[in-house]
């Protein structure tokens, strides 16, 4: 039997067929993900952890586009008692301040650039109000079950280092 190019065709297109697709960059972003550093480089070479060397965070994507973030820096104290809300309004400026200081929560939706190697976070919702309605650019890097994202800032950049959770 001869060997036809129109059968080699057909048995490589049937392989590639049986052969699961490789996820594609968006999807490698699905699940959930916990922060273990957070690492704020200033234009002068100084550098800072303003959520602590070991801060406390997840950022979820979901396949529907959706994505959410919180970024804790641990140890934060509050006088106001356990199941005391602010919405109730009995908490003092200090109190606020000192709750909500070192603590930063967004959610939205997502798209992924990889042309560009960012990620859009399309804020919706924000702790910080200025950020509601603005889009979040960060340039990401896989390195094995980690997702290294970066955001750049006039006189500085931030270095976000996230661990799949498994």
């Amino acid at each position: 039997m001869q060997n036809h190019p129109r059968r080699r065709l057909l048995a490589v297109a049937a392989t590639a067929a049986m052969s699961p697709a490789s996820p594609s960059v968006r999807d490698r972003f699905l699940g959930v993900w916990k922060l273990v550093a957070y690492e704020r480089r200033r234009a002068n070479g100084a550098v800072d952890h303003p959520y602590s060397q070991k801060p406390v965070g997840r950022i979820t994507y979901d396949s529907a586009g959706r994505m959410s973030a919180q970024l804790m820096r641990p140890g934060r104290r509050c006088s106001l008692p356990a199941g005391v809300s602010f919405a109730t309004g009995t908490a003092n400026d200090a109190e606020v301040r000192e709750a909500v200081g070192g603590f930063v929560a967004y959610f939205g939706t997502f798209d992924v650039d990889e042309s560009s190697h960012t990620v859009i976070h399309h804020v919706e919702a924000c702790l910080v109000p200025s950020w509601v309605g603005h889009d979040l650019k960060r340039s990401y890097r896989f390195e094995g079950n980690r997702l290294l994202l970066s955001a750049v800032a006039a006189d500085f950049t931030v270095n976000l280092t996230w661990q799949r959770d498994q």
